[in-house]
């Protein structure tokens, strides 16, 4: 019989998932990747009496699926987080988790371990009501969200559904999409001594990238979002050339546009500057997320806000609401405060924490009433 409360307190879920390497190997090869954790998760939550799938979603990387089982005629709230991070280069003590002041340090503990420990001890400790509390405890987010991408494929299903990223313990009703992009131009090998033979591939990239600072420039002031401002563009990675005394043959240049809701068409926009260029460059899209919205009167936003008492928001960067909002799903963000996301000092504040758990619990034994 599944519990009624906690099984273990906050502070002590988090610390024993922050202390879990699981760094996601397709970020830092070699790495530990999401096995151990998700071995730790599904032990979890069979202790505290819910029902566990674990699910398979790459070689040795997967996912885990917790239902708090209703007792049949309500509606299923799906809490999603995941389990994968980011490297832990120049950090100190990234797996030892510590307390000081109110906050836990340590890889993951802000992005996105606490959520996930709020969104455990949630389905732990409703009990009594009509539908079912899933926890999907997903893989790869960090990289491309081949986790969450398995849950929306072959279910569970649900009503609605809270990812647990930290939002400052706003709610979160938008964020932006991306789309990663590679431009190449090309030009002819030779000798530096050489002109009269050689094309220069790099300096060919030169009138490409003015075009895009004026691209990036038209988009920073154009029609902002009433929650996430406007969209932009960067280059990000630039490579090219054999060796210092020749002429380079390639030159290649990544880049990434983030998207507003409504305005997702970056291959048109990028064509268009590399035409306005002059240069023959070649573009290829790469990875490609999209953007993601939720009105205000949704029943979802109205229960997780009167709990909250918090702003509604948008947030900068993406997140596996993307994909359960495309798949039809009802979907928002809410999540604690903190920082060091991606950064070599993480901490997240633990009394946000316990706050984003007691708004779960509320807003389950509402919506699943």
């Amino acid at each position: 019989m599944r519990a009624s409360y906690p099984v273990s307190d906050l502070n002590n879920l988090l610390s024993e998932l922050v202390a879990i390497d699981s760094i996601n190997p397709d970020l830092i090869p070699g790495a530990a990747g999401e096995a151990a954790i998700a071995q730790f998760i599904a032990g979890w939550l069979e202790r505290a009496g819910l029902e566990v799938t674990v699910d398979e979603v790459l070689p040795g990387r997967p996912n885990v699926i917790g239902t708090a089982r209703g007792r049949g005629g309500g509606k299923t709230l799906l809490l999603n987080a995941h389990t994968d991070t980011v490297g832990i280069e120049g950090m100190e003590g990234a797996h030892a988790p510590r307390i000081e002041n109110g906050r836990l340090y340590g890889r993951g503990a802000y992005d996105m371990k606490a959520g996930l420990a709020a969104a455990m001890l949630a389905a732990a400790t409703v009990t009594n009501l009509a539908g079912d509390v899933v926890v999907t405890a997903v893989c790869d987010e960090e990289v491309a969200g081949a986790g969450t991408r398995a849950v929306v494929e072959r279910g569970p299903r649900a009503d609605a559904a809270i990812v647990t990223e930290p939002t400052e313990l706003a709610v979160a009703i938008a964020h932006k999409g991306f789309a990663g992009f590679e431009i190449t131009t090309k030009g002819v090998a030779a000798h530096g001594s050489r002109p009269d033979l050689g094309e220069d591939a790099i300096l060919a990239m030169a009138p490409v990238m003015a075009e895009l600072s004026a691209l990036d420039a038209s988009l920073q002031s154009g029609p902002a979002h009433p929650l996430l401002g406007t969209a932009s563009l960067h280059a990000s990675l630039i490579e090219g050339g054999q060796e210092f005394s020749s002429y380079p043959e390639r030159c290649k240049l990544t880049g990434e546009w983030r998207t507003l809701p409504g305005h997702e068409d970056a291959e048109s926009g990028l064509r268009e500057a590399i035409a306005r260029s002059g240069v023959a460059a070649e573009l290829q899209m790469a990875v490609i997320g999209s953007t993601f919205e939720i009105s205000a009167e949704e029943e979802l936003v109205r229960l997780v806000h009167g709990h909250a008492q918090t702003d509604l928001a948008g947030v900068s960067y993406w997140a596996d609401s993307a994909q359960l909002s495309a798949a039809g799903i009802p979907t928002l963000l809410f999540g604690p405060a903190g920082t060091g996301a991606h950064a070599v000092v993480e901490w997240v504040d633990l009394d946000s924490a316990q706050r984003v758990l007691d708004v779960l619990v509320a807003t389950a034994n509402d919506f699943c009433a």
